[in-house]
């Protein structure tokens, strides 16, 4: 098992599982009152679950894949390979560019696949035009 002694912080799954949390939350434009009403909990327990300094027992992970609209699946999915916590790492840093947020938000709001796809076109036609050899430095 992947266990911390006590004092060294919180396990990376929790952590994890709190960033999903977050960000399936935010994706929804819901609140972590909105989130902790539905929960039956306050939402500084939502919000101590979100960074992982709290462990969220399988119960109230079901509950909270149901006030999120999702599965558990969505909530849990590959954070048990040893891959998990090298993709937490990139997504941090990737988070860390400014707009970040708000670009993933913008795009989880799409309504379809196809849009969704038809964005990340562009911006990679974005990305190859830029570094093309007419690219302003």
């Amino acid at each position: 098992m992947d266990e911390l002694p006590a004092g060294e912080g919180p396990h990376r799954l929790d952590v994890a599982i709190g960033q999903r949390v977050r960000e399936r939350r935010r994706a929804l434009g819901m609140s972590q009152q909105d989130l902790a009403e539905q929960l039956g909990v306050s939402f500084q327990q939502v919000q101590k679950y979100e960074r992982g300094a709290n462990r969220v027992s399988f119960s109230r992970l079901v509950e909270t894949a149901a006030a999120l609209r999702c599965t558990l699946g969505d909530l849990a999915e590959g954070l048990d390979s040893d891959r998990a916590p090298r993709e937490i790492e990139q997504v941090n840093g990737l988070m860390m560019a400014d707009g970040a947020l708000e670009m993933l938000e913008a795009y989880a709001a799409l309504p379809s696949d196809a849009l969704r796809r038809a964005v990340l076109h562009h911006l990679r036609a974005l990305i190859g035009a830029l570094a093309g050899p007419h690219a302003q430095t």
